[in-house]
């Protein structure tokens, strides 16, 4: 039986990633910070295995992954870096502590994830690291700055590292979503309010689901990033081709 890990999978996306493996047969691993999330998720599905992981403390990544893989046989076929947090405004406003939190959380947690988890995913043949990345990362987005770079970090760290495990069977692939209806989801963003909120979890999880089962064009071409919602992709693909004052331009209407 194949194998996920969620981390932050408590609720929103996680949880909707969760459901969906769960329902195709998959053992499904949740670990979060929130013992009560944790709790009524349990209660909801006994069977999703379920424990506490702070991302940012790389002894309880080691621990969780220890436990989780205890009922897999030592394999993990999917780890889900999606623990992630937002706190918007403007820069100069933020509290360092706060800029700090988020920094750690979105950034450095995706890369302690990603090393704990590498001796179980080079175990496991055709093994996957999933990164939530963003659609902020196209573009560096007033208002939620600090969040958009971390996401830059993420996308840049999915590259480096599907190069870097290459000879590993190991396929690191990051996920695009604009505003999602989730807690994450700053309605008071200019962003999300210019371009509403328009998916749903579940549209993430599916994209996750997509990511890893590639197409043979997908191996290919070496696809490291999956754009979620027609918005994210023409985002994305016009950022590729427009030139940068463009672009800018774009970002800027979008942002105000």
């Amino acid at each position: 039986m194949s194998s996920i890990f969620i981390s932050g999978g408590a609720a929103g996306i996680g949880l909707a990633t969760a459901q969906l493996f769960r329902s195709e047969g998959w053992t499904v691993g949740v670990y979060d910070v929130s013992a009560d999330a944790l709790a009524a998720l349990k209660a909801t599905d006994p069977e999703i295995i379920t424990g506490t992981l702070d991302v940012r403390d790389p002894d309880q990544w080691d621990a969780a992954l220890a436990d989780f893989t205890s009922h897999t046989g030592g394999e993990l076929d999917v780890l889900d870096n999606n623990a992630g947090i937002l706190l918007s405004g403007k820069l100069a406003d933020i509290s360092p502590d706060a800029i700090k939190a988020q920094i750690d959380i979105d950034a450095l947690g995706v890369t302690l994830g990603a090393r704990a988890a590498y001796p179980y995913l080079k175990a496991t043949p055709g093994a996957h690291l999933v990164n939530i990345a963003s659609a902020s990362a196209i573009y560096g987005q007033p208002g939620i700055a600090t969040y958009s770079a971390t996401k830059f970090y993420v996308g840049g760290l999915t590259e480096a590292l599907e190069l870097e495990w290459s000879d590993d069977d190991i396929r690191p692939v990051s996920i695009w979503p604009l505003w999602a209806k989730t807690a994450l989801a700053d309605e008071d963003s200019k962003s999300a309010q210019n371009l509403g909120i328009r998916l749903t979890p579940e549209d993430v999880a599916a994209k996750v689901w997509e990511s890893v089962h590639p197409t043979a064009v997908d191996k290919a071409l070496h696809r490291t990033s999956y754009s979620v919602g027609l918005q994210t992709t023409v985002l994305g693909n016009a950022a590729k081709f427009i030139p940068n004052a463009l672009n800018r331009t774009v970002n800027k209407f979008l942002a105000q």
